[in-house]
């Protein structure tokens, strides 16, 4: 599916024609570079690689500096494959923020927020066990058992329990484009995406 690279600049609202306070996050997406066009002749599959927001030469090696040579543009921060573009593209095209519409709804990809490591209250949303009076003394947030002694013996694979939360890849769908500022390649959607401020994030169609 077509999309654009972008980055999580932060959030806002906007009224709508009813009056309505929309909770809503700005994007700045593109201008993106074509760096490769892959085709089912060379590659296996058709896809095309974009890449967005410059970074020095010197951060790349001789491999990487040469795919941006041959795009004859600067060494790119993000690289992303995009299958099933809706047009057709060649290497070196600009990919601006008007390749979307306001009115149309798109998927968002980004890296979570990491929260380190949290019990399974907060991870997974367990509502703790036990009361708070009667004796009661650490237990309020525990999980409870995770599984019997004798048999099976073990603990299933995939228990929720507590660990590692966030800095993961999340995917919010549907999102409605609300505003789109070419002069700027700013995207306004309706709703939260995942990520912290600057943040890489895809916009698919």
């Amino acid at each position: 599916m077509s999309g654009l690279i972008g980055k999580k600049i932060g959030m806002t609202s906007l009224y709508d024609n009813e009056g309505k306070n929309l909770a809503c996050t700005i994007i700045q997406a593109g201008p993106c570079i074509v760096t490769q066009v892959k085709n089912e002749e060379k590659d296996g599959y058709s896809s095309v690689q974009l890449g967005f927001l410059d970074k020095k030469e010197n951060k790349f090696n001789k491999a990487e500096t040469g795919h941006f040579k041959k795009a004859k543009t600067d060494p790119k921060r993000k690289l992303v494959e995009f299958k099933d573009f809706e047009k057709e593209l060649n290497i070196g095209d600009v990919v601006n923020v008007d390749h979307f519409v306001e009115g149309e709804y798109v998927d968002v990809s980004g890296i979570s927020k990491g929260k380190g490591f949290q019990g399974v209250v907060k991870r997974h949303g367990f509502a703790g066990v036990g009361q708070a009076t009667h004796g009661q003394h650490n237990r309020l947030r525990a999980p409870g058992s995770i599984g019997a002694a004798s048999y099976p013996a073990r603990v299933f694979k995939g228990m929720r329990m507590a660990g590692q939360t966030g800095n993961s890849k999340v995917t919010v769908q549907n999102l409605k484009v609300l505003k789109v500022v070419p002069e700027k390649n700013l995207l306004v959607l309706k709703g939260a995406i995942p990520g912290h401020k600057n943040s890489f994030i895809v916009i698919r169609k």
